[in-house]
């Protein structure tokens, strides 16, 4: 019986039962990729930095190690890792046998005789041999698990430190907004007086004044929403911290100067190296494996049983004392009647598979396309945030030079003034978020490459 069943088995080979999963290359993008994971990493390459290299700054190096320690989201991921490791051995010691202790005995008394006692102290074995891959499959599927929670944890890890990195230079941009908006306050609350004494001197009219005070308080109002702002984001800090709100302690003068942005040869290697798209590609692995284990599930499963011990029952007569016994026995059992629901699972592993496949090409098309969009802003924001330096070295002359004709010889109109002040603000306004936009583009270029390690 065993020998039929190994040529059975060896039959099986063409249905994959036993093959181990590899990256698919039914499609050029899903070949392109495999190639590219088979080959060496640039350990140089940005996204292969350790975050420490990228975030040097002391304070936000402080708030990152603090959020890797707390954070909830982080643990909990960390957490899964070692359910999938738990179930990983789980599933390896299914090829052992177990072993049951279940002792028992029993009294019987007939028309009113002395109780009878019998009484077993078995040792009860069974063992599955796994001629049809039942067994590897489910251990492999656990393998797989296992890589798909490690890299998802890797990319929890990575969201958590761009995360924080976010939410820090941003709270900078909108303290130095906070610290420019005071200044122009004091600045613009000036005009209104100076505007007050023209009108007095009889060189401008009430307009002017009035329009010059309802510039400043729109700055005060302004204010206001910066404020508002800086609470919002401070409590996203404390979150990512796992602390109780608080109000963080932000310089406002904070620069990112990364490390130089040095890229793969092999844009394809750079998505290989995500977590996500590993984790997307473990997924299709598991459903992989869960479509063997459908396949599997057509044939027949072998047990070998086997028991002994010692008991004072054997045959039709109870002995005392009692004496050693064993039993052994081998089973075939074959799925007979179960051929319609065997075939729905495996209809239905199959049609899970095509959705891992379907998301694991999602995965690195949409890898592909953060990349590219972050290395966009990085370029783009870095080239105009010159442009905007000297709009604003030139709007400050603009200011300066229409106040002075106004204040001494009257040759410019105060719309003149207020224009350019205004014109002035915006241009500082966009110069801080031009800075801003270059972080936070090289935070996302590093997190799009799977940075975080």
């Amino acid at each position: 019986m065993i020998a039929a069943g190994v040529a059975v088995a060896l039959s099986m080979g063409s249905c994959n039962i036993y093959k181990k999963y590899e990256t698919p290359q039914s499609s050029a993008l899903t070949k392109e990729y495999a190639e590219a994971k088979a080959t060496e990493v640039d350990s140089m390459a940005f996204g292969n930095l350790g975050w420490e290299e990228v975030f040097t700054d002391p304070v936000l190096a402080g708030l990152i190690r603090q959020a890797l320690d707390n954070n909830v989201n982080l643990r909990n991921a960390q957490l899964n890792v070692e359910i999938a490791n738990a179930q990983l051995r789980g599933a390896r010691l299914s090829y052992l046998p177990s072993l049951v202790f279940a002792p028992n005995g029993a009294g019987v008394s007939y028309q009113k005789s002395a109780l009878s006692w019998t009484y077993q102290l078995p040792l009860q074995l069974s063992w599955e041999i796994d001629i049809f891959g039942k067994l590897l499959n489910t251990k492999r599927s656990a393998q797989a698990a296992v890589l798909q929670s490690k890299a998802y944890a890797q990319a929890v890890r990575s969201q958590i430190i761009c995360g924080v990195a976010n939410t820090y230079y941003a709270m900078s941009s909108l303290e130095a907004q906070l610290d420019l908006m005071t200044t122009t306050s004091k600045l613009w609350h000036e005009t209104v007086d100076v505007m007050a004494d023209l009108k007095e001197a009889g060189r401008l009219t009430e307009a002017a004044v009035v329009q010059s005070r309802a510039n400043y308080y729109s700055i005060m109002a302004s204010i206001t929403d910066i404020r508002t702002s800086l609470d919002e984001l401070n409590n996203t800090m404390s979150l990512l911290l796992n602390v109780a709100p608080r109000t963080w302690e932000i310089p406002s003068t904070v620069t990112l100067e990364a490390p130089a942005i040095v890229r793969d040869g092999v844009p394809m290697r750079e998505l290989a190296a995500r977590p996500d798209v590993a984790a997307a590609e473990q997924s299709l692995a598991v459903a992989y494996y869960a479509t063997n284990s459908a396949r599997a599930s057509f044939y027949p499963g072998l047990n070998i049983t086997a028991a002994g011990g010692f008991t004072n029952l054997l045959g039709s007569a109870v002995l005392n004392p009692g004496d050693w016994f064993l039993q052994l026995a081998g089973s075939l059992t074959a799925p007979l009647f179960m051929r319609g629901q065997n075939i729905a699972r495996l209809q239905a592993a199959k049609a899970q598979q095509r959705q891992a496949l379907n998301n694991f090409e999602y995965a690195i098309l949409n890898a592909a396309a953060e990349v590219s969009d972050a290395l966009t802003v990085y370029e783009n924001s870095s080239e105009k945030a010159g442009y905007v330096d000297i709009q604003v070295d030139n709007l400050e002359k603009s200011v300066e030079y229409t106040t002075e004709l106004l204040k001494f010889n009257g040759s410019t109109t105060y719309l003149e003034v207020l224009t350019a002040q205004q014109s002035l603000l915006q241009a500082q306004i966009q110069q801080i978020s031009t800075r801003l936009s270059r972080a936070q583009s090289v935070i996302s270029l590093y997190q799009s490459l799977g940075g975080g390690r």
